[in-house]
């Protein structure tokens, strides 16, 4: 039978108390984590975010109407214990922050009794997540889900705290928006007073970000929920939180440090961990050479080497088919896996497939110097040597090599080096590595679309030296762009943007936007831009994954208080779910098959 709190004021949290307050009468509330009966005395172990206490029943110390309680107390019961704080007669739990003390109970009053749960509410749960996430309230109860859920808070609170210092001011922008179908696909909102009419909500403030420094305020931040109706990864949700941010009357170098500033102070503050600042710098040319990648993985070797001219002459046909499509050849060392078992290099071939290859060539410089290769008959003995010398190959080197179009080589080794780094353990999963990587490309080729389309977002500046070949060499054209990535994990990304309404529109030709396409979808912004617009820039830093890599979880879906899985679904509420005939009626909204 459940009790009232009446009378009763909690004075501590569990994991609050300590050797300081031994004498002490206190009260505390939360979860029974356990209860042993060692006949004459009762120990409970008592649990809320904090942290877990001990609490003992004796029959002399609490009478025998609470002792009789105690003695029925299950899991999960929800409690309020009144005691004194006292240090531990047996021996002390290091493995709890209160291990040193124990509550000897007075009384306790049950304010609430539960079912047993259909799993164990522990840390580093063994549990299926589909059972989990059905019974999201429950898993919330896990010490480890609260310990990232508290880092988030105390995330969220640095940075605010640390934007407002620097001048920036907070403000929310509409969810209710108009659907500009670039980018990713929107989620769409019917209208019921204007039938036939959708919102949307946003993917990224980013038009209203620009609009408030156009209004001249100056620095804007938002915590900000977006939206995407895409596919889901380990780091994706269909909603999902940024950072937010725009400053006007900056350029690249400020919005960086304003950044690398507020990563350092939250790391610092969140988790103890000092980011060296400056951040390095890495530009998308030299990122994509090195590790075939825009996001690489700094914390290990293992680099692409380009090797086209080495074998433009071979007798290797997969090499100089590639080369004289216009495409190149490249490759990593794997050091010391001369001799990986060919059933794995199979495997590997069938992961670099996965990425878009048509195969993976390799050669083994074995530890005598000789050579083990699947293209060793088509090359002689000197063009192996020089091939395996343009690798740095030594004995007991493994040489993998992709041959295809530029995009689809550095798609391959830049996944395959992460792939085998995880495999061989070459990573140190304690070690944060941030890089900024600069002037991106402004566009790339959509084969789908057969056009050039923005890399980042129509509103993204190039580089003042590029601007002359915007209409005769698009693919060559850098833009003012920047991403901050950690570990191989793009972290945010920003630009500085477009303010001067004679390149706006250059733009938008070259994207194929006609005038009056591009005043249909963004009229309202270029109406304003009309009217004074500051040179201003921004960045977003999404804000759970950021969360995520500080607390090493495998998945978004661990820092989220209430995540959706793989299809877009919760299981828990079971949103989406059907609605009323009526409600589809009031939005003139019919299903058809």
């Amino acid at each position: 039978m459940a009790e009232s709190m009446k009378g009763l004021k909690r004075t501590h949290r569990c994991g609050e108390l300590s050797v300081q307050n031994v004498g002490e009468s206190v009260t505390v509330m939360g979860w029974v984590q356990k209860q042993r009966n060692k006949g004459g005395i009762i120990f409970v172990d008592l649990r809320d975010r904090s942290g877990i206490l001990q609490v003992i029943f004796e029959e002399s110390d609490c009478g025998p109407e609470h002792f009789a309680k105690a003695e029925k107390l299950r899991s999960e019961f929800v409690v309020a214990v009144t005691g004194k704080v006292t240090k531990r007669e047996g021996a002390v739990n290091e493995n709890l922050a209160t291990g040193e003390i124990e509550v000897r109970a007075d009384q306790v009053r049950v304010l609430s009794e539960a079912e047993t749960p259909p799993f164990p509410i522990e840390a580093d749960s063994k549990t299926k997540e589909e059972l989990r996430l059905k019974y999201r309230y429950l898993d919330l109860r896990r010490p480890d889900l609260q310990r990232n859920l508290m880092l988030r808070s105390r995330m969220t609170t640095a940075i605010r705290a640390f934007l407002s210092d620097e001048g920036f001011l907070e403000i929310e922008t509409p969810i209710l928006n108009k659907s500009t179908p670039e980018g990713a696909r929107d989620y769409l909102v019917p209208s019921r007073i204007h039938p036939g009419t959708f919102y949307a909500l946003p993917q990224s403030p980013q038009i209203f970000k620009q609009l408030l420094m156009c209004s001249g305020y100056d620095r804007y931040f938002q915590i900000a929920k977006c939206f995407r109706d895409e596919d889901l990864r380990a780091d994706r949700q269909p909603e999902f939180t940024q950072v937010d941010l725009e400053m006007s009357f900056v350029d690249v170098d400020d919005v960086i440090d304003a950044t690398e500033r507020m990563v350092a102070k939250v790391c610092r503050e969140a988790v103890g961990l000092e980011v060296p600042l400056p951040i390095s710098r890495m530009t998308w040319d030299e990122a994509m050479n090195r590790f075939g990648s825009d996001k690489p993985d700094t914390r290990f070797g293992m680099e692409l080497v380009e090797v086209s001219d080495v074998v433009k002459g071979c007798g290797f046909g997969v090499f100089t088919g590639a080369l004289e499509a216009g495409g190149s050849v490249r490759g990593i060392n794997v050091k010391g896996q001369a001799e990986m078992p060919r059933k794995k290099i199979d495997a590997l071939v069938e992961f670099a497939r996965g990425y878009g290859a048509k195969g993976l060539a390799y050669l083994s410089v074995m530890p005598d110097g000789s050579f083990k290769s699947s293209f060793a008959k088509f090359m002689t003995e000197d063009e192996l040597k020089a091939l395996a010398g343009a690798m740095g190959g030594e004995p007991g080197d493994l040489l993998l090599f992709a041959a295809d179009r530029l995009k689809i080589v550095y798609s391959v080794l830049g996944a395959l080096r992460c792939e085998l780094a995880r495999q061989l353990g070459l990573i140190d999963e304690n070690h944060y590595n941030f890089l900024w990587v600069t002037e991106f490309p402004q566009f790339e080729w959509s084969d789908e679309e057969e056009r050039f389309v923005a890399m980042h977002h129509p509103f993204t500046m190039p580089m003042e030296e590029d601007l002359e070949l915007l209409e005769s060499d698009p693919g060559r054209v850098r833009a003012k762009a920047y991403d901050i990535v950690l570990n191989g994990v793009e972290l945010g990304g920003g630009s500085v943007r477009i303010f001067q309404s004679d390149v706006q529109e250059r733009m938008f030709r070259a994207l194929g936007f006609t005038e009056e396409k591009a005043h249909e979808q963004f009229g309202f912004l270029l109406d304003a831009f009309t009217y004074g617009v500051p040179p201003h820039a921004g960045l977003a830093i999404g804000l759970d994954r950021f969360v995520m890599l500080l607390v090493k979880a495998e998945s978004i879906r661990e820092v989220i208080a209430f995540p959706k899985v793989k299809d877009a679904s919760c299981l828990m509420s079971e949103a989406p779910n059907v609605v009323d005939e009526k409600q589809l009626e009031e939005l003139h909204l019919s299903i058809t098959e």
